[in-house]
């Protein structure tokens, strides 16, 4: 899939003010120079894969791998571009502010107790976590991000050399950029993860697949 968008000129509105903003039924939010935006913000017209809760801007060279279960449910996104991946994840939020701090000293607490490093930094997207993890292929650094919007957030994992060295993100940052949540109006409880699912056709071509390797003769 082969996907672009272009960054607007316009001055950015912090994370903090969109994140106290909940935009009133038919009225359309505030256009802010970058995303992750919110379903009701106004943001470019690129072509995007639909997971559900997330729309995943299509960037050339980035391939968006996911993990589903038979019925389309995804358990697992993560965006890979050479040696680094991103892996995505978005949870509801209350409407009356972010969840980012609160979710990232309860990461940070449970890397201490697994006996990995961890400490906060000051990043692009404001405060995040940089770690690094025991891993059987041996250390692993990853770098924990977060982005509080209205009545969600977006958390995302970057793994491999961009986890050190953010300068290294390139696409993986466009994609983060033109994410798209659609929260939908349902209440649900905090923290809980929005559904994700395969858009109908690639759920209904991979339940296809799957039934044509079961019915296949077994050759001795």
């Amino acid at each position: 899939m082969i996907f672009s968008r272009k960054r607007a000129d316009a001055e950015r509105q912090t994370r903090d003010e969109r994140a106290t903003q909940v935009p009133d039924q038919g009225d359309a939010a505030p256009s802010l120079e970058r995303g992750p935006y919110d379903i009701s913000e106004s943001y470019d017209d690129v072509q995007r894969l639909d997971l559900g809760s997330l729309h995943i801007p299509a960037i050339a060279d980035v391939e968006v791998r996911v993990q589903a279960d038979p019925q389309g449910v995804i358990q697992q996104v993560v965006l890979v571009h050479g040696d680094n991946a991103l892996q995505l994840g978005v949870f509801a939020a209350p409407r009356s502010e972010g969840i980012w701090d609160e979710v990232r000293e309860e990461i940070r607490q449970s890397l201490l107790r697994d006996g990995a490093s961890a400490q906060e930094v000051d990043g692009e997207y404001g405060p995040e976590l940089h770690a690094q993890v025991r891993t059987p292929d041996g250390p692993t650094n990853l770098r924990f991000v977060g982005v509080d919007g209205p009545r969600w957030m977006v958390r995302g994992v970057f793994q491999g050399p961009v986890a050190t060295d953010p300068a290294l993100a390139g696409p993986l940052v466009e994609c983060l950029d033109g994410l798209v949540v659609d929260r939908g109006q349902e209440a649900k409880p905090v923290r809980e993860p929005l559904p994700l699912r395969l858009p109908r056709e690639v759920a209904d071509q991979a339940a296809d697949q799957a039934g044509d390797a079961v019915a296949e003769p077994r050759q001795v």
